[in-house]
This record gives C-alpha cells, structure tokens and sequence, in this order.
C-alpha cells in the first residue's frame, strides 16, 4: 500500500503582510517555524518505524524551510522539485495583494478556464500550472517507495489531488480542494484494487498544540 502525505507549509512572511505569494520567496515566520516542528512529530507518528521514506518539496524558502524540520526528523535529504511550486503570479508577486485584486480578470463561468488570461503580465495559465504539478506526480508515483512526504503550497494542493485521483486535465478548471496553511492530507492507494484514496484533506489537529 503506497501512502502520501501532502503537507501545505504554514504560516509565511506574504501571508501576515498581505502579500501575493506565488513565487515570490517569502520565508516561515516564527509561527510557522514552529508549526513546521509540529508537522514533522506529527509525520513521524503516522509513518511506521523503519519503513523508508522519500521526501519532496517545492524549491522556494518557506517549503524548503517546512521540509527540512520533517527532513532532520526522518534522516533523509529533501529532492527539491521547481515543478511544486504555487502558480506564479507574474509582475504582481511579492506585491500587495489588492494591488493583484485590482488587475485580476477572473475567469468565466462558462468556456475557457484552463489558458484564460487573468490580465497580470508574465503570470501563469492554469494549464500551464496544473501541466507541471501532473508531471511532477506521475514522476514521484514512477518510484517504488511506499510512504512519500511532499511539501508544496496551498493552491497546489488542489492538483496534486486532482492527479492523484486521475481527473483529466482538461476537467481541472473547475477544481478546488482547499486546505489550510500547515495541514497534511493523506493519499493512499491499495496494492489490491488499486483505487486510490483521499483518506484525509487538509488535517490540521497537529496545530493544536501551538494555540495559546
């Protein structure tokens, strides 16, 4: 049985000054250090002693930040993947978010989703994003290794499952799975039937203990 566990790094720097994130490289807060502390204990409870264990993550700060507390915890080296990144945003990252409010087209109800122009110089399509997070997927499920750690962002984490359940790309405009800063979702498929499960989505108990 392959388990996945899907981690949304917590708390950063864009999202206590209400900056867009993206690919801007913001860094863990204080906070967020310390949730990342509680997501690797929490990990570690959840995966059994001795198994093997491979650990991904997007190569901006605040992920990597997140994947070396759970990296020091497992003895394991992080392999970093550009590819789980969060969309870029173009021109507006690192920038105030209303700045980005005031610019964004949002896409249409009905028509085209997947290559709509969001009118931000330089930023991604959602195909282009939903392209490189289903091949960076297909890539880590090509290992054999049962328990996988992946460390990407919250906007991600929608096509990460989107894949894991193989919903056709072109089906993903409309997709949302919403989780919250610092939570960990747990895929797993059976070796028997082979169907695939979201077993939970955006988990954050293991936080509890960080609240005053």
């Amino acid at each position: 049985m392959r388990t996945l566990y899907v981690v949304t790094h917590p708390e950063a720097t864009h999202h206590v000054r209400g900056l867009v994130g993206g690919w801007h490289d913001s860094r863990l807060t204080a906070a967020g250090i310390r949730a990342a502390a509680l997501i690797a204990h929490e990990l570690r409870t959840r995966v059994p002693d001795g198994a093997e264990v491979e650990l991904f993550t997007s190569d901006l700060q605040r992920t990597r930040q997140t994947a070396d507390e759970v990296a020091e915890l497992f003895g394991v080296r992080p392999i970093l993947d550009h590819r789980l990144r969060e969309k870029s945003y173009g021109v507006a990252g690192g920038r105030p978010q209303e700045w980005l409010d005031r610019r964004f087209v949002p896409p249409p109800a009905h028509g085209e989703r997947l290559h709509h122009d969001e009118g931000v110089e330089g930023a991604e399509t959602k195909a282009a994003w939903v392209e490189r997070i289903y091949a960076a997927l297909d890539d880590m499920l090509q290992r054999p290794c049962r328990h996988q750690i992946l460390v990407t962002h919250g906007g991600s984490l929608t096509f990460i499952v989107a894949s894991w359940i193989k919903m056709p790309i072109e089906s993903v405009g409309y997709a949302s799975f919403r989780a919250p800063a610092g939570s960990i979702t747990t895929l797993r498929e059976d070796d028997f039937f082979h169907n695939r499960q979201v077993v939970s989505l955006g988990d954050t108990r293991h936080l509890d203990t960080a609240k005053p």
